[in-house]
């Protein structure tokens, strides 16, 4: 079975008026079908309003169906029960680090989600440090959050996932807020726990070049999925990504470019190394 499985999910926002009188219905995703492996490193992609992070907060429970299903690792999330288990089993790290992190000092921090689930102290301090060691923050460890870059919070908003031994990390729009150091700072430690650690990891983003390193990209359109396929197969569709208010790596787009120009380039480039191999060879 699946490690997460949507099965034809659907989700509506319910608006209401002053009166607290039921107006109107919003589907923001319709007839949903996805599976994601255990261990694999899965980017989400779409223009503002298509449903991704509507579609990411079921992979911890924290929406629920209106219609179809969601199960992880096994637990169905329409049942009360399973919620413990489905939040331990998947983190989530959104996109603002300053609303995650809450302690007076990172240690601190990294070990709340521990001290609410009544861990015992020893492990607590072992799995803080763990954490931090695997984020390359533990030298930072008695600091202050405050006097962290934003990509070293989100790090430590990362560790604190960690520390709690999920399966499945859901980073919605966690590099949004960072400048291009913090944001390769947070994915290097991203890919590291995908591979290192084996931990099944959603990205939604909307950097192109963050999701060229997953190994398979879902795209979202008007709350549908409209596409999937590896990273090769998606952005080798520069015209049909476009249609959908999407950009695409700048080295692919430009690949697209000299291919109209009449040059026979691959429709699948997506780095430029690959780009500088070609055109050498076209030399």
């Amino acid at each position: 079975m699946s490690f997460i499985k949507l099965l034809r999910l659907a989700h509506e926002f319910i608006n209401y008026d002053e009166e607290g009188n039921e107006e109107d219905k919003v589907r923001a995703i319709e007839g949903i079908d996805a599976e994601i492996s255990e261990g694999e490193f899965v980017a989400i992609l779409g223009h503002n309003g298509s449903g991704k992070s509507t579609l990411a907060k079921h992979l911890n429970a924290l929406l629920f169906p209106a219609e179809g299903t969601v199960w992880i690792d096994g637990y169905d999330t329409k049942d009360q029960e399973n919620l413990l288990k489905i939040r331990q089993t998947t983190g989530m790290v959104f996109q603002n680090p300053d609303n995650q992190i809450i302690g007076s000092v990172v240690e601190e921090d990294v070990a709340f989600g521990l001290e609410n689930i009544g861990t015992p102290t020893q492990e607590i301090v072992r799995r803080v440090s763990e954490s931090l060691v695997t984020v390359g923050m533990d030298e930072y460890r008695s600091q202050s959050p405050n006097r962290l870059s934003g990509g070293q919070k989100q790090r430590v908003a990362i560790a604190g996932v960690v520390a709690m031994k999920p399966k499945c990390i859901v980073l919605d729009e966690s590099t949004a807020m960072l400048d291009p150091v913090g944001r390769r700072d947070v994915m290097n430690t991203v890919q590291m726990l995908n591979r290192t650690e084996g931990i099944t990891v959603i990205l939604i983003t909307h950097y192109m070049e963050e999701a060229v390193m997953a190994d398979r990209i879902l795209v979202m359109n008007e709350g549908h999925l409209a596409m999937e396929g590896s990273p090769r197969e998606i952005f080798a569709q520069v015209d049909q990504l476009k249609a959908y208010h999407l950009d695409v790596p700048q080295v692919t787009e430009l690949a697209h470019e000299l291919r109209r120009e009449g040059l026979d380039l691959p429709e699948d480039i997506l780095t430029t190394e690959e780009m500088v191999e070609h055109l050498c060879r076209l030399g």
